[in-house]
């Protein structure tokens, strides 16, 4: 089902930040080797103890392509000892598992009638792989299955592409995304064509936020081209944390220090300042000598805890402690991420969470 004429934001949806409550998360088990050469397996344990650790805060709703990809993930979750009362499968075909980019970017409204919708923002493989379309349909199908509208989002009468690992938003106004990632014109370009105010219009009439806070660069390796859930997180609604790199001489120094000079001057959307945590890049991660996007900046908040991918790394417990101190209401837990990121991408790359209709 699908609402004309008016925007999202005109019909009173926004999208709430990550910790407000969930009615669940949402993942596409994995299947593309390609993804992690010679270590698919070893990824199906790692996807095993995200699930552990997700429920029994809340559901955990996993794509599947068939009925075998299905007994396959079952069969892994009951090895890894979960509760699989906790967890429903969708077979919706996908082309990978990078769910927190081409799954449902969900938008909720509590007036006149509590409800959560899908934004129908299009995919196209951060305009840089070709297998794509069935990835793209996620969203249109979720839409179907859980029977919520679906809101067409459109810049005249283009669609508009969007990736939910562009965008971090504080669910009182303001997001925070990156010039490298949504308007460098000629690097996986998205939306030709487009400028800052194209963006900006689109994504206040869409996700209902009333301030866009542009970061530069990303961090070296990260094959989306700079998306911001590498860099800088919200983790409440005046404060975020942002990668920092002491090491002058790693590539990720001046784009790392430029984002941090480039915050101090912005302010949220009622024009108070935003507080800024930094938080510690581990030591470099390398596959076949290319540089892998590894940070703790990946983190995946749950209704009962935050997940954080971890890497071996003698920054993984400073960071870890960081974080802790930040989320008070839930523990923060570590989770082995050295074979996930070889995948370009970790904890929150994977997942995307479903606000619940109603506060608890």
């Amino acid at each position: 089902m699908t609402l004309p004429r008016k925007t999202p934001a005109q019909f009173g949806f926004r999208m709430p930040a990550e910790w407000e409550p969930h009615e669940a998360t949402w993942l596409g088990w994995p299947h593309k080797a390609a993804d992690w050469p010679g270590k698919l397996r070893t990824i199906y344990w790692v996807y095993g103890e995200i699930v552990r650790k997700l429920i029994p805060g809340e559901k955990v709703n996993i794509l599947v392509n068939s009925e075998l990809h299905e007994e396959r993930a079952t069969r892994f979750l009951t090895r890894a000892e979960v509760n699989l009362a906790y967890v429903d499968f969708f077979r919706v075909p996908t082309n990978r598992g990078w769910t927190r980019d081409f799954g449902p970017i969900f938008v909720k409204r509590d007036k006149p009638k509590p409800e959560v919708a899908i934004a129908r923002f299009r995919f196209n493989a951060w305009a840089r792989y070709p297998d794509w379309k069935k990835d793209d349909q996620v969203p249109v199908r979720l839409a179907r299955r859980l029977g919520c509208r679906l809101l067409p989002i459109k810049h005249g009468n283009r669609e508009i592409v969007l990736e939910g690992g562009s965008i971090d938003v504080n669910g009182c106004g303001t997001l925070i995304t990156s010039e490298e990632c949504l308007l460098d014109p000629k690097v996986q370009v998205r939306n030709p064509g487009f400028e800052r105010r194209d963006y900006e219009e689109v994504l206040k009439r869409s996700l209902g936020v009333t301030h866009v806070l542009w970061l530069g660069r990303g961090i070296a390796g990260d094959d989306t081209h700079g998306h911001v859930d590498d860099v800088c997180r919200f983790v409440g609604p005046k404060t975020v944390v942002l990668c920092q790199e002491k090491n002058s001489r790693d590539v990720n120094y001046r784009p790392l220090a430029e984002n941090r000079e480039r915050l101090e001057g912005l302010c949220l959307e009622d024009g108070s300042k935003l507080e800024v945590v930094p938080l510690p890049m581990p030591a470099p991660l390398f596959f076949e000598g290319c540089r892998l996007p590894a940070s703790y900046a990946n983190f995946y908040i749950s209704n009962d805890a935050v997940l954080v991918p971890t890497f071996n790394d003698p920054h993984d417990r400073v960071a870890l402690g960081i974080l802790s101190d930040l989320f008070k209401d839930r523990p923060v837990i570590g989770i082995h991420a050295v074979d996930l990121v070889w995948g370009f991408g970790t904890l929150h790359c994977l997942t995307q969470q479903q606000p619940a209709v109603r506060a608890w």
